[in-house]
């Protein structure tokens, strides 16, 4: 029997993807709304696991993509004094790190997914969502130790040093919660992609059934 194979621009994949995109460009926007004293709470990962664990590594690419374009854009924009500051010191790397990093905590979820599921989808969105934002903190670190002149030069204290200030000082606090609401959130997301997964099983059925009626 000749396998149907499913199209990704169906109108139900670029629906879902539309949603996706509009949820990590508010989440991030607004992510500086979200916060437990100083430290806000970032939800942008989210939507981009999700998308990775339901509609594969494109969709996984391109959410991460959006992610890094927002976080460039809220930097112009005087939203985000941190990034400005690396911008204006070393424009094309602080560009290429902010995709890097967003494509690759897109990227490694959905084959990380991809592998695990055939054996435990349940442990597949778990390994997937905490991920995410392991990816996505340690490239900062990576780009960060790479930016460290312009680092020290204008937010390392004196006697400091760039490894602390990096995992101490950026990633500390906002990686630890960030990977809690992973963790937590990481059942609802199964629910989610396993909701999303019958409706499409189905949908494929019926575009098989009328295949063979004509």
């Amino acid at each position: 029997m000749k396998k149907v194979k499913t199209p990704f621009f169906t109108a139900k994949n670029i629906s879902y993807l539309a949603v996706l995109t509009a949820l990590v460009i508010v989440l991030q926007t607004c992510s500086g709304f979200f916060t437990i004293g100083t430290t806000a709470l970032s939800f942008v990962l989210i939507p981009i696991v999700l998308g990775s664990v339901i509609l594969g590594v494109g969709a996984g690419a391109f959410l991460g993509a959006v992610f890094g374009l927002v976080v460039i854009c809220d930097a112009l924009g005087g939203l985000d004094s941190f990034t400005l500051i690396l911008l204006g010191d070393s424009p094309v790397f602080t560009v290429f790190l902010c995709f890097a990093k967003g494509i690759a905590a897109g990227v490694v979820p959905a084959l990380l997914y991809k592998l695990i599921a055939p054996k435990n989808k349940r442990v597949a969105v778990i390994v997937a969502a905490v991920s995410a934002p392991i990816v996505n903190t340690g490239i900062f670190i990576l780009g960060g130790l790479v930016l460290s002149d312009v680092l020290t030069a204008n937010f390392v204290a004196d006697g400091q040093s760039v490894i602390y200030f990096l995992i101490i000082g950026c990633a500390g606090v906002n990686f630890l919660i960030e990977f809690a609401i992973n963790l937590v959130l990481s059942p609802a997301l199964y629910t989610v992609t396993r909701v999303v997964e019958k409706q499409l099983a189905i949908n494929k059925k019926k575009r098989a059934a009328g295949g063979k009626a004509q």
